[in-house]
């Protein structure tokens, strides 16, 4: 039955999809690779499923959080009608970021997890019938080893623990686990709601489903032994927490629908502070379809952090530049 739902490929297929442009609205100019300082994010509306959404088409930089964005249909968002309040500056650092270096990235591929280890990037691709989970190599951005999900299943967040590796779907309860050399399908695990993002800490998985929630898994037993509710400083809830990243004791979140990272305690669920990428991938990179920022990646043996986005012909190594307050 394994065999039934998943098919090995050792190169990248070609997908694309195409994806509405929509006009967002410039908020400070950007000097060399450097970032300027931006506003802090405003309320999106609700929370919405994780298929492909409008691309916002440059004025650069892109604008963070809009204060409403048409949901894609395919089906209906099955959301928790939270919001993200306003943040003022005062309250939470905010950094920007300066470009390190330059990968290629598949443009067809929509990423969902995004994860570095030893030289190999993996990642886990998102949309049914285009799903998948790969091994990259960074330097050629080739596809090195991959399998594709079953028709049904929308791939979303991985991680690695051990020698194990744990691929969430979307809304089909479903996790997927690989031996991380071979993909080898080894187990699945069911899970209530949907899957969104997944990282680890090392001794813990830490899964996201598009609320403000932050779940704790065994690895062994994958057993939900805990969760917080993430909120900004006025105790509103920061939802929409896509890909997930742990990096020194936080965990980073993309918001979805937007350029905006969010630093999380995953002890007590407190967003410490907020990372903002709008710019990041430059006008002429945005003539072919692409979608949102998600996507991060961490190399805790050389402290490197890496970002992408879904359809982006592009993988970027970034430092993170404190905005004065």
């Amino acid at each position: 039955m394994i065999a039934a739902l998943f098919l090995l490929s050792l190169s990248a297929c070609s997908r694309a999809e195409p994806v509405t442009e929509q006009p967002v609205t410039a908020t400070a100019a950007v000097a060399s690779d450097v970032a300027g300082p931006k506003t802090l994010p405003v309320n999106p509306v609700g929370t919405a499923e994780e298929a492909p959404t409008a691309s916002p088409q440059p004025t650069h930089p892109v604008s963070p959080l809009p204060t409403a964005t048409p949901f894609p249909t395919d089906p209906p968002p099955t959301p928790t009608a939270t919001s993200l309040a306003t943040s003022a500056l005062p309250d939470l650092p905010v950094d920007t970021f300066q470009i390190v270096a330059t990968y290629p990235h598949d443009p067809d591929a929509f990423t969902q997890g995004l994860v570095y280890q030893d030289g190999i990037f993996y990642e886990g691709t998102g949309l049914r019938g285009r799903s998948s989970l790969r091994k990259v190599d960074p330097s050629s951005g080739d596809v090195t080893q991959e399998i594709d999900l079953a028709d049904q299943y929308f791939g979303e967040g991985i991680t690695i623990f051990g020698d194990k590796l744990y691929q969430l779907t979307w809304q089909e309860d479903t996790g997927f686990i690989y031996d991380k050399d071979s993909f080898e399908l080894l187990d699945t695990w069911t899970y209530p709601g949907e899957g969104w993002g997944l990282t680890t800490d090392g001794e813990r998985l830490i899964m996201s489903d598009g609320t403000n929630v932050l779940r704790f898994l065994d690895p062994e037993t994958l057993d939900e032994t805990g969760a917080v509710s993430v909120t900004d400083p006025q105790g509103n809830p920061v939802v929409r927490l896509n890909e997930l990243e742990y990096v020194n004791g936080e965990v980073l979140a993309n918001i979805w629908q937007t350029d905006w990272i969010a630093r999380i305690d995953p002890a007590t669920g407190s967003v410490l502070g907020w990372i903002d990428l709008s710019g990041l991938l430059p006008a002429e990179d945005r003539t072919q379809p692409v979608d949102v920022l998600n996507g991060i990646a961490y190399d805790p043996a050389t402290d490197r952090l890496f970002v992408t986005g879904k359809l982006w012909p592009k993988l970027f190594e970034i430092d993170l530049v404190p905005i004065p307050r």
